[in-house]
């Protein structure tokens, strides 16, 4: 069996696989142009003076590291996309005779092309943004050419979302292999524990207390930055532990006040996978914790700017954090509106038997595509009032009051966040049953 002559004839353009190939590749050059850009801004940091580079550089890592989130996201939603995609063409071959081996290695082979493909264009994509991307000011002036990566470093790149690309398609096809009819058993989801509730609690209690005295903790700039940024990477990282369970009661509280076909659906879904429904909108949970942490340390270095010694470089770090915060803001809305086109358009391909059914038994399909909306938007609300309320917790001590002598950056922030929900509720709309599960009959 030629493999890759067999790849190539489950992958080429065909109508009732057209939407999905679509969608996967852009989400695959969206995910590395916006990598290229972001690692571009990082290096120009680099050309700053040398002690610039000092609060700079780290503060542009912790914006890498913020981002990592949604970019895996992306990549996996895509990855997911386009194996379900090429689902019963896979699964015919394993009825046929293929071996579980043999089908791994096609879905393997697909995923990388089409990342491939998407990352190429990616690539292009990132050398035409690059001119607009350039005209963002730090220090006062434009980041100009430094927003060009060297070559190696675009080459790892592209190296990383094709491994990524292959590493998830390899995770999603585990239950195509099973059996030669790919059947996919339906069990029962675990419910979070409430354990997580309980650490994250404990967690944020100490965090708390840490920022609350930090200058017993830290006196130099250096080490305070250090420890602000772990603090703050790890409280993300406890209340992303919290995610699922926070989802869980959230689709649990819904099931209970469902008062029409769409909500009982909806709540249906989200409770189908708890775990599923929260990767979907982690990305906005970041976005939120990100947009209050930043707003508020642009607001608290407004406060005591003045009271800084004299330094040219320093005058202008307000104002930067403010628009690093609203940059990473909006690469990170761009990625979780992508991923969230990609995720229900595969959750959509994974339910066409369901939806079709549902359908045939007298529901609208107007009435399928509110609840399968609602299953997303529920959750991202849910993430994004809730992240803020606990980042909010985390920074009070250390800018409360900056916060409220700057009601400016607050409503700039607030404004950044309203605008990608609805830039999410705008690409779910791919989605919609009625034309992509018709499509693929």
């Amino acid at each position: 069996m030629n493999m890759l002559h067999l790849s190539w004839l489950l992958a080429r353009p065909v109508k009732n696989r057209l939407a999905p190939q679509i969608l996967t590749v852009s989400a695959y050059a969206i995910l590395s142009a916006i990598l290229l850009i972001v690692l571009g801004g990082a290096h120009s940091f680099t050309t700053f003076e040398a002690e610039a580079q000092g609060t700079y550089v780290p503060l542009a890592a912790l914006a890498v590291v913020l981002l990592v989130i949604p970019l895996l996201v992306l990549g996996a939603s895509a990855a997911r996309l386009s194996a379900r995609a090429n689902d019963r063409a896979l699964s015919s071959l394993r009825l046929l005779g293929a071996t579980g081996g043999q089908v791994s290695i096609l879905a393997v082979l697909q995923a990388v092309g089409t990342a491939l493909v998407g990352t190429l264009a990616g690539v292009m994509l990132y050398f035409a943004c690059a001119p607009l991307a350039s005209l963002i000011r730090f220090q006062g002036a434009p980041i100009g050419a430094a927003i060009y990566l060297p070559v190696w470093i675009v080459a790892i790149a592209v190296f990383a979302v094709v491994i990524i690309a292959a590493i998830s398609a390899v995770a999603g096809l585990r239950k195509l292999v099973i059996t030669p009819l790919a059947v996919a058993t339906r069990r029962t989801v675990p419910v979070p524990s409430w354990k997580r509730a309980l650490i994250t609690v404990g967690s944020i209690g100490v965090l708390y207390l840490v920022f609350s005295n930090l200058g017993s903790v830290a006196q130099e700039m250096a080490v305070l930055i250090v420890v602000i940024v772990a603090g703050l990477g790890f409280g993300l990282l406890v209340l992303n532990l919290v995610g699922p369970y926070l989802v869980s009661k959230v689709g649990a509280s819904k099931l209970k006040k469902a008062s029409s076909p769409q909500q009982l659906l909806a709540a249906r879904m989200i409770l189908e996978s708890p775990t599923e429904s929260w990767r979907q909108v982690s990305g906005v949970a970041m976005a939120s914790f990100v947009a209050v942490v930043g707003g508020s340390g642009a607001a608290m270095m407004k406060l005591t700017e003045s009271e800084v010694v004299e330094s040219s470089w320093y005058d202008y770090l307000p104002g930067d954090i403010l628009t690093g915060v609203l940059v990473t803001l909006a690469i990170t809305f761009i990625c979780v509106a992508a991923s969230s086109a990609n995720s229900q358009s595969a959750a959509t391909l994974d339910r066409a038997d369901l939806y079709t059914g549902l359908n045939r038994l007298g529901m609208e399909w107007s009435t399928v595509n509110a609840a399968r909306t609602k299953s997303l938007m529920i959750p991202a609300l849910s993430a994004a009032i809730g992240f803020a309320v606990a980042s909010t917790i985390l920074v009070l001590p250390l800018a409360g009051m900056a916060v409220i002598t700057s009601p400016l950056t607050v409503l700039t922030i607030i404004g950044a966040v309203g605008l990608g929900l609805v830039m999410i509720r705008v690409s779910i709309l791919v989605a919609d049953p009625a034309k992509l599960v018709s499509a693929g009959e």
